[in-house]
């Protein structure tokens, strides 16, 4: 059975939901992902942050990205998969809450990332094909 580990890209990077949106977009300029999971002064995992979430929910709405904080744009909770989840629940789980990136933890400490580009690479292609078309359904 493929699992979530084995799909994730390991060593996924946090950014503190006390830091700023700028800082976040430079960490993900120099990773060159377009999303970073954002963690609390607790250590646990609080969401992700996007780089649509940069352009849509700070620059667009005129805010300033030196000054906002990561934290002030998670999701009231964020949407994991185990690592020793199977691939399907991981997509189930994609296409259920509609993401294109899903943390994976291990018990809570964040271990990895599935993106989608992840599933295509890994599964067969009828497999990728519904994923992308329900994360594409409006």
């Amino acid at each position: 059975m493929t699992t979530a580990r084995d799909l994730m890209s390991p060593g996924a990077e946090c950014v503190g939901s006390e830091e700023s949106v700028q800082q976040a977009a430079e960490r993900m300029a120099q990773l060159g992902v377009g999303a970073l999971p954002i963690c609390g002064t607790d250590e646990k995992l609080k969401g992700v942050l996007t780089d649509r979430d940069v352009v849509v929910k700070v620059l667009a709405a005129g805010k300033d990205p030196a000054t906002t904080k990561a934290g002030e744009l998670q999701q009231a909770e964020a949407v994991t998969v185990g690592a020793d989840d199977s691939a399907e629940e991981a997509m189930a789980t994609m296409t259920e809450h509609k993401v294109r990136r899903l943390p994976v933890i291990d018990g809570t400490t964040l271990v990895g990332m599935v993106a989608q580009a992840d599933v295509a690479r890994s599964l067969p292609t009828p497999d990728t094909g519904e994923l992308l078309a329900a994360l594409s359904a409006d």
